[in-house]
């Protein structure tokens, strides 16, 4: 079989599912990158990995000339965020494609946007063609079948960043700090790094002994810095800065919490599939794509509704205050990502459903959860 897999740019997040699927296949596996990636995302270690079967179509004519023939040749291509001319030609052969999408809502579904994209969306995946979405988010499908697309042709999906087993994850929860909070990505103000910020202070005013670390950089760096000045804080927050994903990692596996606050734009995060293979137990947004997937409140992490501080602030406590309950979650956390949520599951999972489809089976349902199982309708105020 060979897959190819167009997007934007290769990363890190994406680099261990095409490892995955260029062994599975036998090395007839490619990744088209379509764009130069950001000075931004290469400081934070975006651009650190590339392997031999990664082609650019912006290289020359000659280079774009060779991923269009891959592409076209391909038995199945996986497209993300790809200049659609690259695909076209393949939609009129009737091949099979499976988009790869975070939610396209991120902002709301504004009235006047509806009519055009309803046309450009249905003209681009004709119904009678085999095109099927792998959903990036667990709001993904919902999206979608607003404007009457991908209706049982929604399958789970995410992204796949490196998954460790420990030799002992009893010596990992064993090492974690139970006192260290921890919060990573951009500061942006989708993310609220400024709602960590709350939640520290409300458990200094309680006098609970906590340590509230920060690792990233970004535009809302020196309102977080004024912020922890005028909070009384600076004894209670560490400022870390942007680092390389191996050390964000090594810091994961000594916080006993990760806090994730970002809101409905934050497609999928991989820093909690990173987080809970780290053993943290985590208190997440409820907004969040990849959260609905990968967490169940109570038993592998804490969810809370998006924007809710005072919510956050009450888990968080009851972690603190319980240590038990702590290990117990990120034990838990450690588990689901093992055992489910690997590029390897992903991979082998992707080959299967894709030659069921291949064989003439109309939208397989081949596995109860994880990486492609069916992505359900999941409305946005589900908790």
């Amino acid at each position: 079989m060979k897959i190819v897999f167009a997007s934007n740019f290769f990363n890190h997040h994406q680099a261990f599912l095409s490892e995955a699927l260029h062994r599975m296949t036998g090395g007839n596996y490619y990744f088209i990158a379509t764009g130069r990636m950001s000075q931004e995302r290469k400081d934070l270690g975006y651009g650190s990995q590339e392997s031999d079967y990664v082609r650019k179509t912006y290289l020359d004519e000659d280079a774009k000339k060779e991923c269009q023939k891959l592409i076209d040749e391909a038995d199945v291509v996986i497209t993300g965020s790809a200049p659609e001319e690259l695909i076209h030609p393949r939609i009129l052969a009737g091949k099979l494609i499976f988009r790869y999408s975070e939610r396209p809502l991120k902002q709301g579904n504004t009235w006047w946007k509806y009519p055009y994209r309803f046309w450009r969306w249905h003209r681009n995946n004709p119904r009678r063609s085999p095109v099927c979405m792998l959903c990036a988010s667990a709001y993904t499908a919902a999206d979608y079948a607003k404007f009457f697309m991908f209706r049982d042709r929604a399958y789970r999906w995410g992204y796949f960043p490196e998954v460790k087993e420990y030799p002992s994850l009893e010596e990992l929860m064993d090492k974690k700090d139970p006192r260290k909070l921890l919060w990573c990505g951009r500061f942006l103000d989708w993310k609220h790094p400024d709602d960590a910020l709350r939640v520290a202070k409300a458990l200094k005013d309680e006098g609970k002994d906590f340590v509230l670390e920060f690792i990233g950089t970004g535009q809302m760096e020196e309102e977080l810095h004024r912020m922890t000045r005028e909070l009384d804080l600076e004894d209670k927050v560490r400022f870390l800065g942007s680092m390389p994903p191996d050390q964000v990692r090594r810091h994961m596996e000594e916080a006993g919490i990760y806090l994730f606050t970002s809101d409905r734009q934050e497609g999928w995060g991989a820093v909690l599939n990173e987080s809970m293979n780290s053993g943290c137990a985590v208190v997440a947004s409820h907004a969040i794509g990849s959260v609905p997937f990968l967490m169940k409140d109570g038993e592998n992490g804490l969810v809370y509704r998006s924007g809710d501080v005072a919510m956050l602030t009450d888990k968080v406590r009851d972690l603190l205050d319980h240590p038990e309950k702590r290990r117990t979650l990120g034990s838990a956390a450690y588990e689901t990502m093992v055992a489910t949520w690997t590029a390897e599951v992903a991979a082998e999972r992707l080959m299967n459903l894709a030659e069921h489809i291949l064989a003439g089976e109309k939208n397989p349902d081949l596995y109860e959860n994880g990486p492609c199982s069916k992505a359900s309708i999941l409305k946005d105020d589900w908790m």
